[in-house]
């Protein structure tokens, strides 16, 4: 299944689960556009597209065919070059006015984002919004957080926690000790959820440098250039939200007090010092138990979460690094060499570009384009498994 279609019938599946929530008067249409992760007037559109045309009004027509209001690109370098040669200093609205009076047909803020994309107006400050304290979501599998936290676990042991937990719940789906927070483990905390409850809506997290590039030190991320964790999750179509402060991410800020005050003393009584013992520990009996204690119910019936029915996960969930294949049909990998067994299907992959998956349990794979070429352990060694298609 192509990803855009699988992407188009789980948005649909998505709201279905959101109108009859709504309709139901169980959510706002806030919530429900939390669910889609869209905001409350396209939720208010697709409604209408629904009603008029049933499931099929929802399709993303953007897909298939071009705009033919599309400006012309002859229009718009014609446009930017006009307020260089002769406007540069105006503002938006003023050379818009100008325009419109010398016969110009498009919006202002049409014109306006032109100029600005171009670099020649710069854009304005956003005005500070009105802050409010943030309610919990409605439905479990709208938000998920997931956050790292660096302590001394066991007597002389510094480990990382790392914790994945519902918003509208406070229910912790996956927690395990590792030596240092990355990639890896966020991949894994999520990879824990789907398999456990399916597939949610949106991510929150903090702007660590494995789930966003941030070009400026404390500055805004940057969404245009998605890390390896930040591909994955756009594969599945989950929306990823950056916190901007630790009061931002209160909840899984209380959630690790908590956990610091009560893991240590556990392990101790229970004479843990390794962090296999520990993790197995914490799947067992530290994790159930703190969910009783304290996971409470969403404030609506239902739930978010969608069945996953996509590609195998450890396609996606992994890291992805392109290379060329070299002359005698190797790939170069972090010092090892992983020769490319005959295909065939194709005589040679001699200078093709490949792309190499490290799944999160340190075994490789070579695909080109959709279609895997073969698999190896960590160290390298080929495994002769079936290929198979790609996600």
């Amino acid at each position: 299944m192509k990803r855009t279609r699988w992407l188009q019938e789980t948005k649909q599946m998505r709201f279905e689960e959101a109108y009859d929530g709504w309709r139901n008067h169980r959510l706002t249409q806030e919530e429900a556009a939390l669910i889609l992760g869209v905001s409350d007037r396209s939720f208010r559109r697709y409604v209408d597209r629904f009603e008029e045309s049933g499931l099929d009004g929802l399709a993303d027509k953007r897909l298939t065919q071009v705009s033919h209001r599309r400006a012309p690109v002859d229009e718009v370098i014609a446009l930017i070059d006009l307020y260089n040669r002769r406007h540069q200093g105006w503002n938006a609205c003023h050379f818009h006015d100008w325009y419109t009076q010398q016969g110009g047909t498009r919006s202002y803020t049409w014109v306006k984002n032109q100029l600005q994309q171009a670099k020649a107006i710069p854009k304005s400050k956003r005005k500070g919004a009105h802050r409010k304290r943030r309610e919990a979501s409605a439905l479990p599998g709208m938000m998920i957080h997931q956050d790292g936290s660096t302590h001394e676990w066991a007597p002389g042991q510094k480990w990382d926690l790392i914790s994945t937990m519902d918003d509208a719940t406070n229910e912790h789906y996956s927690m395990f000790f590792c030596a240092e927070e990355g990639t890896v483990s966020s991949l894994q905390g999520v990879k824990d959820v789907i398999e456990k409850r399916g597939l949610f809506c949106s991510f929150y997290s903090d702007r660590g440098s494995h789930y966003w590039h941030t070009p400026e030190a404390g500055g805004k991320v940057d969404k245009s250039n998605p890390t390896q964790f930040g591909r994955a999750m756009t594969h599945l179509g989950i929306t990823m939200i950056a916190a901007y402060s630790p009061e931002a991410r209160g909840r899984s800020e209380r959630a690790f007090s908590t956990h610091q005050e009560r893991l240590p003393k556990e392990l101790a009584l229970m004479g843990i010092t390794t962090m296999v013992k520990a993790n197995q520990y914490l799947r067992e009996t530290y994790l159930p138990a703190f969910n009783r204690k304290f996971s409470h119910p969403a404030r609506e019936e239902g739930s978010a979460f969608m069945p996953y029915i996509g590609p195998t996960l450890d396609d996606i969930l992994c890291e992805r690094f392109e290379r060329t294949v070299q002359h005698d049909n190797c790939v170069k990998y972090e010092k090892m060499m992983l020769q490319i067994p005959k295909d065939e299907y194709r005589c040679n992959y001699i200078r093709a570009k490949v792309w190499v998956h490290r799944h999160l349990d340190g075994t490789l794979a070579i695909f080109h384009g959709p279609r895997k070429l073969a698999d190896y352990d960590s160290k390298g060694k080929q495994l002769h498994t079936k290929t198979k298609m790609a996600a």
